[in-house]
């Protein structure tokens, strides 16, 4: 029994230092075996993925994920811009259009996101009275010197980016969150808390700081100036 311990001992020892031995000769660019490969490649086309021996005859290019077609906005991607840097707040409030509508519904979206991601800070009245805010201080009142004249590009900019001490919150509301939210906060800049109280409230007008001339359609890009095909499906 001890010679069968003794010699099964030493058979181990040896597959294990061949194993080791094969490992440190294999370069980290060498791809390793994969057990049962159907669970990595899949047969279905996904837009994530591509595969190198997999072309996809259906699409252009034979890959799976398409890039828009010219002068459209992709569903969802209302408003959403990238050329502007995130230090030239300035800029986005020259450049920049609200693309959503002024409403009653729009402004009652907007004052519960803004309750929900900005009052901490902010306050509900944007004070800068939060309970956040009175600890840190230095939170700006929307309603007094420069900050109750900020336009709307403005504000997206800084909601997206950040500014000072403000962390960016781009990843936690989507571009049309942002808007309604910066839509809210002009509220709050002329001392209005009532979403019901816009000026041109379930009118359909667009609130915007363009220039003059400035398209204001919602299938426009506020950027280019460029107008989507509404019977275009632009999805990927």
């Amino acid at each position: 029994m001890n010679n069968f311990f003794r010699t099964g001992a030493k058979a181990s020892l040896i597959l294990f230092s061949s194993a080791l031995l094969a490992s440190c000769g294999r370069s980290d660019q060498e791809q390793a075996l994969e057990y049962a490969p159907d669970m990595y490649y899949p047969v279905a086309y996904e837009p994530l993925k591509q595969l190198a021996d997999n072309k996809n005859a259906i699409n252009p290019g034979g890959l799976n994920m398409r890039v828009p077609a010219a002068n459209t906005i992709a569903r969802g991607k209302l408003g959403f811009y990238t050329h502007i840097s995130k230090d030239s707040a300035e800029v986005a409030g020259r450049e920049l259009v609200n693309p959503i509508a002024r409403t009653t519904q729009n402004l009652e979206e907007g004052k519960v996101l803004y309750l929900r991601f900005c009052s901490p800070c902010h306050g509900e009245t944007g004070q800068g009275d939060g309970l956040v805010g009175a600890k840190f201080k230095g939170v700006p009142n929307y309603t007094q010197g420069r900050y109750a004249t900020l336009p709307v590009g403005h504000i997206y900019h800084v909601i997206v980016n950040g500014r000072g001490r403000m962390m960016p919150h781009g990843t936690q509301v989507n571009p049309q969150e942002r808007w309604k939210i910066a839509m809210y906060v002009q509220q709050l800049q002329k001392g209005i808390t009532d979403a019901s109280g816009a000026d041109a409230a379930d009118t359909g007008s667009q609130s915007t700081d363009a220039p003059g001339g400035a398209s204001t359609d919602q299938n426009t890009n506020p950027v280019t100036g460029t107008t989507a095909d509404p019977t275009k499906d632009t999805r990927n």
